[in-house]
């Protein structure tokens, strides 16, 4: 198993190889039918998904590529959550003890865990290609997933933003509603990380710079949807997780940095003085959540690979790809 990957390509390329993905050629829409043949899928424990031919698109996406518990456990590695776990008791219990020669025995440990810290390269394949005029969020596959879902939504983009006064990353899946070509509703609750960030450039009154990577290597998209607590960077745990530091990339327009093997990455600024009404959107307690005012996604430049595949989460009712996320959380 080439673990850690070095892309979601590899991941993808594994899952065909032990026969858990299968890609589809025949024509398909992105509004409503990719969605309703996902669901299907994935409640019957069917395999990953690859559309290769999208009414419109130039584009494959990948669909279902966690939706069980034998590829969510592929996507992190391991044979059992168990092993995860495990390494992370042997960093936190006990706490770090106070006596000097207590903090002397737990170097080692704490020596490794720095080992993770990412590290940022000058050049990326997520940025092959740089578009700042002329681009498009119309020329990506984004589902509209329900039939009552207020548009097409972008549901599996890590949202990287960074605190104005501590410098702490923090890396996020909030959902995005394409509004047109350039904007797209950010939904961050009040209690999100994100949203706290939001807050200090709203007191500033700055714009927060914000960038958007979609289609990364599965454990940054794990730890980015994962509930860790405040302050610890999801790159590093990403690192931790895949034994191996991620790679980023600074960004082209905004001061932030991003996986540098994405499949594209979406640069721009959240103006916390500029709401829209962002929803309905069919959610993963299979109800649709109401309608609401959030912060617009400003987005000024769009990077990716020559070739991208789009990589997507059909959200609805349970059972559906985000619960095997959830499940890897809880074990």
């Amino acid at each position: 198993m080439p673990f850690p990957y070095s892309d979601l390509r590899e991941f993808i390329d594994t899952l065909e190889a032990k026969g858990l993905l299968v890609k589809v050629d025949a024509l398909v829409d992105s509004e409503l039918e990719i969605t309703a043949i996902t669901d299907r899928v994935v409640k019957s424990g069917g395999p990953a998904l690859l559309f290769r031919n999208v009414n419109n698109f130039d584009m494959p996406v990948a669909i279902n590529l966690f939706g069980t518990e034998e590829r969510m456990k592929l996507a992190l590695g391991v044979d059992d959550y168990s092993a995860v776990s495990s390494r992370i008791e042997g960093l936190i219990q006990p706490e770090v003890p106070g006596s000097w020669i207590g903090k002397v025995k737990k170097l080692p440990q704490l020596m490794k865990l720095a080992g993770f810290v990412p590290k940022e390269v000058r050049r990326g394949a997520s940025q092959e290609l740089a578009v700042r005029d002329n681009f498009s969020l119309d020329d990506f596959p984004v589902l509209k997933c329900w039939p009552g879902d207020a548009g097409r939504y972008i549901t599996m983009g890590v949202t990287i933003c960074r605190s104005p006064s501590t410098h702490q990353r923090n890396a996020g899946i909030y959902r995005l509603q394409v509004f047109n070509e350039r904007e797209a509703g950010m939904h961050i609750h009040p209690f999100h990380d994100g949203a706290g960030i939001l807050r200090e450039y709203a007191k500033r009154g700055d714009k927060m710079p914000v960038a958007v990577a979609i289609g990364v290597d599965p454990a940054v998209t794990y730890a980015a949807s994962a509930p860790l607590p405040a302050g610890i960077d999801e790159f590093i745990f990403a690192g931790f997780l895949r034994n191996a530091p991620v790679e980023l990339v600074k960004c082209q327009t905004v001061d932030i940095e991003v996986p540098a093997t994405a499949e594209m990455v979406l640069e721009g600024y959240v103006d916390p003085n500029r709401m829209r009404v962002e929803g309905p959107f069919g959610d993963h307690t299979g109800f649709y959540s109401p309608a609401g005012e959030f912060p617009i996604f400003e987005i000024t430049c769009i990077t990716h690979r020559r070739d991208p595949v789009y990589h997507t989460m059909a959200v609805g009712k349970p059972p559906m790809e985000d619960t095997w996320l959830g499940w890897a959380t809880e074990r």
